[in-house]
């Protein structure tokens, strides 16, 4: 089973940037560490980061049908992707939305997900430790054999 772990705008800045609300790993430590655990629950962990919104909704239509979930951090697309909610809305396997500072302790305006309404949850203030519990609730499910 194939999981896609996706990343949106400025995450690969992970590790340099505010390490104060994103920690201090970069996002290639992060994927070594899922990769790891995928492998380790019997999963093919794949992985894609893009600046771009119009990147990311292709990555998604292209990859999803081989793929069994998707596990994504939108970054500041969040709050506005409607293109890419609109992707993950037509995907037919499950969504988890993934952030590492609480984004509902933060400024007002992040507080507002538009990719919320398509994900089967959300994991938000854990730092790179929400990526991880995100990839262990889908392996759990997925090896139920039930949407997550």
């Amino acid at each position: 089973m194939r999981v896609l772990i996706i990343n949106g705008p400025n995450l690969n800045l992970l590790g340099k940037r505010n390490p104060e609300f994103y920690g201090a790993k970069t996002l290639e430590e992060i994927n070594g560490l899922l990769k790891k655990r995928a492998g380790e629950l019997g999963l093919e962990a794949s992985f894609y980061q893009s600046n771009s919104e119009g990147s990311l909704v292709d990555f998604i239509q292209a990859e999803a049908p081989k793929s069994s979930a998707i596990i994504i951090n939108p970054g500041a697309l969040t709050h506005y992707g409607l293109s890419l909610r609109d992707a993950l809305g037509d995907v037919s396997i499950p969504v988890v939305e993934v952030h590492l500072s609480n984004i509902y302790a933060r400024e007002e305006w992040r507080s507002h997900s538009v990719i919320a309404p398509v994900a089967r949850g959300q994991i938000s203030g854990l730092g790179w430790m929400g990526y991880l519990l995100a990839l262990e609730a889908v392996a759990a499910d997925l090896q139920k054999g039930k949407p997550v």
